[in-house]
């Protein structure tokens, strides 16, 4: 089944997971809900198999991705970066154009810096969704102007659930199957 319009498809579509790391971790609201968020679109990436880019902001400061994000990408070479945006990384802009992508669904904190500049940056080149409620901010303030500016921008803000449904297009198969433990 063929649909037509702005929906994504698993195909085109890369996972980039922002900067969760163990230092900064700690510090940003509702942390405990970013991590399972995307957890969760992680395990749903490995089931529609959508690639996942991972990404960390000056480890040597910030520490290394978090324990249960760092279990779920096993086997993916983290892309550390100095510059905010991702795109300031020509490993990171590498490895997009090496997997294909013509969408980036983005996760990840802070969610008005790093998150925001690469959704930005990222629109010169690529449809963009940002998923609100697996990212976020040391600050709730932060985190609504990051996502409002995101969106005036022409950047889709969508929410887990939203993005999974969009991307399974059908209940009955396989993968629907095997993604409704992680909707209930």
């Amino acid at each position: 089944m063929k649909l037509l319009g702005r929906l994504l498809s698993p195909k085109s579509s890369v996972l980039v997971v922002v900067d969760v790391q163990e230092k900064l971790l700690p510090f940003i609201a509702d942390k405990e809900r970013v991590v399972k968020n995307i957890a969760k679109l992680i395990k749903f990436a490995r089931i529609i198999g959508m690639p996942i880019v991972l990404t960390e902001q000056y480890p040597k400061g910030l520490g290394s991705t978090v324990k249960e994000i760092r279990e779920l990408t096993a086997g993916l070479h983290p892309i550390t970066k100095l510059p905010f945006s991702c795109f300031g990384s020509e490993e990171f802009k590498e490895s997009l154009r090496r997997l294909g992508a013509s969408t980036l669904v983005i996760v990840g904190i802070e969610t008005h810096v790093c998150v925001n500049q690469t959704a930005l940056n990222a629109l010169e080149n690529y449809k963009v969704h940002v998923i609100s409620d697996a990212t976020s901010s040391r600050t709730k303030e932060n985190w609504q102007v990051g996502i409002e500016r995101m969106a005036r921008e022409g950047v889709t803000i969508s929410s887990t659930e939203m993005l999974i449904y969009e991307l399974l297009t059908a209940a009955g198969t396989e993968e629907f199957k095997r993604s409704l433990k992680l909707i209930k």
